[in-house]
């Protein structure tokens, strides 16, 4: 899997260049102390008519934004393209977060200088993305910031360097697992330890490489920990009835020496 990962990465690098358009990026815009946003975009389209942008937050390391799911204190990421023209269907390809457990909470975050990307479809040569975004920026305090971005998306060159960017960033977000024997098996609610427990797979998964996640948010998983049979638990940081849990999809998100990957798996309460 590990070399398959890199030649389709290798491939999509390579093929990705059907349709010669804006490659560019906005200003910076500085949206709290230290903390600035800029839209990046790669300026290439594929065969399916789909584009990678990106917004780009240059923060300091101590500095941290969040995860598709937030977690207990953290601030939803939101984005709005609907006074864009000729762009529609975005899609935020997350890369992996850091679990972060501070003063008995548990957030999903990342640190420092970070690139989201974002894939979206472009109609036309006329198009113009205009994104809204609403984030959580938290150093010694967490605030809401929002930022007011407009790229046109026709009419310029490939741009190599953010190009490399935002492939960098694809490269951390967790594809589908495909291979036989994934590492993770059943998960189960477990009323007892009020969690829900994901059986071993094959192969060696450390519990601190795996995430659980519904995809809403809700309800919210907290870090993961082993038990004494060698199970993995996520606990249920949320009230909520077993009845609730049965039959839902959770997303099971967890790292190799190969990369980030994802599989999906149906609760199961007895």
């Amino acid at each position: 899997m590990r070399a398959m990962r890199r030649l389709l990465l290798s491939v999509l690098l390579a093929v990705c260049l059907p349709i010669a358009v804006s490659a560019a990026e906005t200003g910076w815009q500085e949206v709290a102390p230290q903390v600035s946003i800029r839209l990046i975009s790669s300026g290439e389209v594929g065969p399916d008519g789909r584009m990678l942008v990106g917004l780009e937050i240059d923060m300091p390391v101590n500095t941290k934004t969040y995860w598709r799911v937030p977690g207990e204190t953290g601030i939803p990421t939101e984005i709005d393209i609907s006074g864009s023209r000729g762009v529609r269907d975005p899609s935020i390809l997350w890369p992996y977060p850091t679990v972060e457990t501070r003063d008995g909470y548990v957030d999903y975050v990342y640190y420092g200088p970070t690139v989201l990307p974002v894939e979206l479809t472009v109609e036309d040569e006329a198009a113009h993305l205009e994104l809204k975004a609403l984030l959580g920026i938290c150093s010694d305090i967490c605030i809401p910031v929002t930022a007011a971005l407009s790229l046109p998306l026709a009419g310029r060159a490939p741009d190599a360097g953010n190009r490399l960017r935002l492939h960098q960033a694809v490269a951390l977000a967790p594809i589908e697992w495909s291979d036989p024997g994934p590492p993770v098996g059943e998960v189960r609610y477990d009323g007892k330890a009020r969690a829900l427990a994901v059986e071993k797979g094959e192969g060696e998964l450390a519990p601190a490489d795996l995430i659980g996640a519904f995809a809403d948010g809700a309800p919210l998983l907290g870090a993961a920990q082993a038990d004494a049979s060698g199970r993995t638990l996520l606990p249920l940081l949320d009230e909520v009835e077993p009845q609730a849990l049965a039959g839902r999809s959770v997303e099971l998100v967890f790292r190799t020496q190969s990369g980030a990957y994802s599989v999906t798996r149906t609760v199961i309460t007895d």
